[in-house]
């Protein structure tokens, strides 16, 4: 057998197994998506959802889905650290229909010197609940829309905690977009404003964010690899922080998300880090 024909076997070797596995990968995510879409009713789209700015349930939840979030963060301002910690329950009481009630904490450590007095008191942030609406879920089209509304009650800090004990409000409605490109590729909009009162002076003060994230879904299993742009206009201001991030399964019904935070300018804020543990009880492999 001479060289030419070994070549020629490799190479036919070669374009087999490669075949081969992309067959076995498009078979995986098709099984996948039709476990999570077709199993029954109503209608769902597998959508990737982002790690920092995270939805209120799945777009198209169906009832009796359920899941309990823990946070822990860590950001690295100028003068400051700054430790955030967040405790969240969400549920579906019926098709469609996500309900959260979150409790965001964020701890202080002076840095480069700073005296204690200067930096702020820890704080148990506010008292959080959401709902979110999936008005539009097309599988053909493999496009989610919502509607949804947070509303934030905010509580003094621990050094003044009770006076008040409620210090101001915050409006938040927000519109998601959710499209997922071929089996792997996805891709998502969050925006809306924030309307934020203060109870004292009673004055409002508003800003508009728009997230968008897009992620690459490893095939057959609910890993990904992505990044968010979380960007706010406030007063003719921008800011924008890119979070590259990933998400891993440990066992079926327990995921655990990492992320990291990079300003594109660094006026207060430096680099960051945050990770997200997800529990879904009741979540059972098909």
């Amino acid at each position: 057998m001479n060289i030419k024909t070994i070549m020629m076997l490799i190479v036919v070797l070669v374009s087999f197994t490669y075949s081969f596995a992309q067959i076995t990968d498009s078979e995986k995510d098709s099984l996948y998506i039709q476990q999570i879409e077709d199993h029954k009713e109503p209608g769902k789209v597998l959508h990737a959802e982002p790690l920092y700015i995270d939805l209120i349930r799945d777009l198209g939840a169906r009832k009796g889905e359920k899941e309990w979030n823990i946070g822990l963060g860590l950001t690295d301002n100028l003068k400051f650290d700054s430790y955030e910690a967040l405790i969240e329950y969400e549920w579906a009481p019926i098709d469609r229909l996500g309900l959260e009630v979150e409790l965001p904490f964020t701890f202080y450590s002076p840095v480069n010197g700073a005296e204690n007095n200067s930096v702020s008191s820890h704080q148990l942030n506010s008292i959080k609940i959401a709902v979110q609406w999936s008005f539009f879920v097309n599988e053909p089209m493999a496009t989610s829309m919502a509607l949804g509304y947070i509303n934030e009650f905010e509580l003094s800090d621990f050094r003044n905690f009770g006076k008040p004990l409620i210090k101001g409000n915050v409006y938040n409605p927000f519109l998601v977009v959710a499209k997922r490109w071929g089996n792997n590729f996805h891709s998502l909009i969050y925006t809306g404003p924030m309307i934020e009162q203060n109870f004292s002076s009673h004055k409002f003060h508003t800003s508009y964010d728009i997230n968008t994230s897009f992620h690459y879904m490893i095939s057959g299993t609910r890993n990904f690899i992505g990044i968010e742009f979380n960007k706010t206009i406030e007063n003719e201001d921008f800011d924008m922080t890119m979070r590259p991030q990933m998400r891993l399964g440990i066992v079926d019904n327990l995921l655990i998300g990492i992320v990291a935070g990079i300003p594109f300018s660094r006026e207060n804020e430096r680099l960051s880090s945050f990770v997200r543990l997800i529990w879904e009880p009741g979540h059972k492999k098909k």
